[in-house]
């Protein structure tokens, strides 16, 4: 199969559906973009990192704008290949695993590059692999290691689903999982034991009255949320627990730092007999709109912008000070989904919006 970059999105989004790109199985779509885009787009530099494809263009241009896609998808679940059908409601509709998550975007800026002709910024493209699994075998974090200075720009656009939205910054997540001790004894005898889980009732009370924070960062509003996600305890239906195990999850917005939502956290189960461990944790993204490369997007996209609920890479971008959103055609409720889907006018939106964005004059 040839990708055919000079061809309508949505015909190479369909292309890129068809080629199966499971997590740890994307040699051969990676191959077949690093040869479509050495065969058909000019003024790239293209180097390849194990699965991941990178090209960049050096005309010395004023500004330098990223655009970041992953390769990979979950695992197929009877929907591949990809395939079009007619909605009444929405037009028409292509299907398909990776359709939302992300080969569409990828298809955008693969085929942005091969067609335009003017552009406004030299441009930074990064095909990467492993974004669906363990974050310690994401392409972007071996990227980032051994070849650093490719993940230099002046805003990064990650091709996530944002239903042709522009999704700004992204929150920070946090799990900690608090643990009770008591004395185990048999249920017929209970006042002789101590039991675990009860002593999770008041920090539950304390999580039912939370009331999130909401934050106004560059006209985008997060929303932060404190929740139980898993209670455990227990051995026996006739056993007294004297152990348990509660996780709790925050999503933070991007004002805090990951130290300083632990201590929040801290702050919520203060003065309770439980023990706390930070069991996962990742940073959330400043939106930075104020930023010219950033403010220009938004003025592309008819001043169209909200805030980004949930992770994305993004996260790494920030880190490094660059500018990040995510802006993508398809549902991010609909990724991974068996029936996932796309309407097609949104892949030909974000086309149209990221060319008068790239391209001068």
């Amino acid at each position: 199969m040839t990708l055919e970059l000079h061809a309508d999105p949505i015909d190479l989004t369909a292309a890129l559906v068809d080629i199966p790109s499971v997590s740890e199985d994307e040699s051969r779509i990676a191959d077949e973009v690093e040869q479509a885009l050495r065969a058909q787009t000019t003024g790239f530099e293209i180097i390849r990192s194990g699965n991941a494809v990178l090209a960049r263009t050096n005309r010395g241009l004023g500004s330098r704008v990223m655009l970041a896609g992953h390769l990979d998808t979950v695992p197929i679940a009877d929907n591949v290949p990809s395939r079009r059908e007619h909605d009444s409601a929405e037009g028409d509709i292509l299907y398909g695993c990776g359709t939302v998550d992300m080969k569409s975007g990828d298809a955008v800026f693969l085929h942005l590059a091969a067609t335009i002709d003017n552009p406004a910024h030299d441009l930074t493209l990064v095909f990467y692999d492993c974004e669906e699994i363990a974050a310690s075998r994401n392409g972007l974090g071996r990227i980032e290691r051994e070849l650093p200075e490719w993940l230099e720009a002046d805003v990064a656009i990650l091709g996530e689903p944002s239903g042709g939205f522009i999704e700004a910054g992204c929150q920070g997540t946090l799990r900690v999982r608090l643990t009770a001790s008591g004395t185990r004894a048999h249920s017929a005898r209970s006042w002789l034991g101590d039991n675990a889980i009860h002593k999770f009732g008041a920090v539950l009370n304390r999580l039912a009255a939370y009331r999130a924070r909401t934050v106004d960062i560059d006209g985008c509003v997060y929303r932060e949320g404190l929740q139980a996600v898993r209670i455990s305890g227990g051995v026996a239906g006739n056993v007294v627990p004297d152990a348990a195990e509660l996780d709790v999850n925050f999503r933070f917005a991007p004002d805090r730092s990951v130290t300083e939502a632990v201590e929040h956290v801290r702050e919520v189960v203060e003065g309770l007999d439980l023990g706390f461990e930070v069991t996962d944790s990742s940073p959330g993204a400043l939106p930075g709109l104020n930023k010219p490369a950033a403010a220009a997007l938004i003025e592309a996209a008819g001043g169209q912008f909200r805030a980004k609920y949930g992770w994305t890479d993004v996260s790494r971008f920030s880190a490094l000070g660059i500018p990040a959103v995510n802006y993508g055609p398809g549902d991010p409720n609909l990724a991974h989904k068996r029936d996932e889907r796309v309407p097609v006018e949104q892949i030909t939106h974000v086309t149209q919006v990221l060319r008068s964005y790239l391209s001068a004059g």
